[in-house]
């Protein structure tokens, strides 16, 4: 390989691991610190996908009136390091969440903290999903 060739395949690479990281936003480009919120809800919906695996619960306000919302939580293999299964949650189950909301989509929010219906805290986000 000649020094041009070596040069070559070096930007390429150089490029390539930018634009990944790029790809891959920070909590403070999504999410508002100052904004906290604490919702209970029934959840409606699974995505068990990458890069962050996510719940949607419906929350009833004082009026009744239903709002879904959208959760983000840590990617599947992490959630499966801290003993999460496909299953842990599931529709119907009711949760509190605690998080931060999205900076510009409305009734979204990372989840900091999850207890289901019986007091039980589940794992949801890294520190490092959080900003922190």
């Amino acid at each position: 390989m000649t020094t041009k060739q070596g040069l070559v395949a070096v930007g390429i690479a150089l490029l390539s691991t930018t634009a990944a990281a790029g790809a891959h936003h920070g909590f403070s480009s999504e999410y508002d610190e100052k904004k906290p919120v604490e919702l209970t809800g029934v959840v409606t919906k699974l995505e068990w996908t990458n890069p962050h695996a996510r719940f949607y619960i419906d929350v009833k306000d004082a009026t009744g009136e239903v709002t879904n919302w959208n959760f983000e939580m840590a990617s599947p293999n992490v959630l499966m390091r801290n003993g999460w299964k496909p299953n842990t949650l599931k529709v119907g189950d009711q949760v509190t969440v605690g998080g931060y909301l999205a900076r510009t989509a409305p009734r979204m929010a990372i989840a900091g903290a999850i207890t289901d219906a019986n007091g039980r805290p589940l794992f949801a986000s890294t520190q490092a999903d959080l900003g922190r």
